[in-house]
């Protein structure tokens, strides 16, 4: 099997019954599996709520033990939701600047030149890493050196290697937001920390507690998300050769391409909601206060929505993946991570001519009935030049 493959383990729990079981903590949750299943549990806010009283409750492996600031807009429901949208959407779109896509060219160009230079990469830590913390200064618009210190944090902010929820490097990411809205609130600037504690919402000035829940989000939603889709994507093109080919003769399918991309390796596995009411999923009762998870990785192989599901089709006309989410709380960065999809494609097209894979350290998550391959631990590749 090509290294670059990410196998679909929900597949006969999701024909058959429709959802599974997860133990996260002693709180259960009930996996939903199903596209139609999974988005319309999205769109249904007021049944399988973001927000709630339990600050954390939502993520899973839930964090209610590890912060205590909510992350918005994230854990926000309407009403209130969309005036934080509509405050962070004008910031949030900037990827789509012509100026902004040049500086975020520079980046990636410069890092691909150093994976040519290079008799191997190591391109989870070396490569994708580096690409995203020096991306997210791009989009805090903060000194370029700040990703030295993100970069040294590793691939996740709550998690180390021994522990799938770590306090104490969680706590070095909230003194340091902590840090940066303190120096805002002295000395203010043009980056996000700045534009935040400025802002107003209905009349009301943002407070600190909320600033810094939007920076949460921000650092820790788009880390290894990112990462994992820039690594998979890399992977996948080191073992079809004719796929980096077919970019350089087909630009038109660059769009495509990008987007299938993301539903075939669906980056975030899943996300959670609780449920406010008793209710039935896939004709399975539901208790109220208890949890589900819409599971975007198993909803984006679903074949009765996608036609061979489990390849990567470059071309594919219709895509109605959810792997950015669905409804009211679709992913705020989805127009960053697509341009770093596109202006990385595009260079390596451009650059390179074919990378093989030396070796690799599968990542696989443990969940319960499942166990499903994310990405890599490690992987050495060789960048050969055009």
């Amino acid at each position: 099997m090509e290294k670059s493959t990410i196998s679909d383990p929900f597949k006969e729990a999701r024909e058959g019954k429709g959802f599974g079981k997860l133990n996260d903590q002693n709180d259960l949750v009930t996996m939903v599996l199903g596209h139609k299943d999974v988005r319309k549990c999205a769109h249904n806010w007021k049944t399988f709520q973001s927000g709630g009283e339990e600050i954390g409750r939502i993520v899973i492996p839930s964090e209610v033990h590890i912060r205590e600031t909510r992350q918005i807009p994230f854990e926000v429901d309407p009403p209130k939701h969309k005036d934080y949208r509509d405050l962070l959407d004008t910031w949030f779109k900037r990827p789509l600047e012509a100026a902004y896509q040049d500086r975020l060219y520079q980046i990636i160009n410069d890092i691909v030149d150093e994976a040519l230079s290079k008799k191997t990469i190591e391109v989870v830590e070396e490569f994708s890493l580096k690409l995203q913390s020096r991306a997210l200064t791009l989009l805090l618009n903060v000194p370029s050196k700040e990703a030295d210190l993100w970069i040294s944090w590793g691939t996740h902010v709550f998690r180390s290697e021994d522990k799938a929820l770590d306090s104490d490097k969680a706590n070095i990411l909230y003194d340091y937001i902590d840090n940066q809205l303190d120096i805002a609130i002295k000395n203010s600037k043009n980056d996000l920390y700045s534009i935040l504690l400025a802002s107003e919402i209905n009349g009301k000035k943002i407070s600190k507690e909320e600033a810094k829940g939007v920076m949460i989000l921000t650092f820790a939603g788009g880390r290894d998300t990112v990462i994992n889709v820039v690594t998979n994507s890399i992977a996948y093109f080191a073992d079809h050769p004719t796929s980096l080919q077919r970019l350089r003769d087909e630009p038109e399918i660059l769009n495509t391409a990008i987007e299938e991309l993301i539903r075939y390796f669906s980056p975030l596995t899943q996300m959670g909601r609780v449920v406010t009411e008793d209710t039935h999923v896939c004709e399975h009762a539901i208790k109220a206060q208890s949890r589900i998870s819409m599971c975007w990785a198993s909803a984006n192989r679903d074949e009765r929505v996608f036609e061979n599901a489990n390849e990567v089709v470059l071309d594919r006309k219709l895509n109605p993946h959810v792997a950015f989410g669905f409804g009211t709380h679709n992913c705020l960065g989805a127009t960053h991570t697509r341009q770093i999809m596109k202006i990385l494609l595009t260079v390596l097209a451009h650059k390179v001519k074919s990378m093989k894979i030396i070796n690799c350290e599968e990542n696989i998550e443990n969940l319960d009935e499942f166990d499903r391959k994310v990405g890599f631990k490690k992987i050495q590749i060789k960048f050969n030049k055009r």
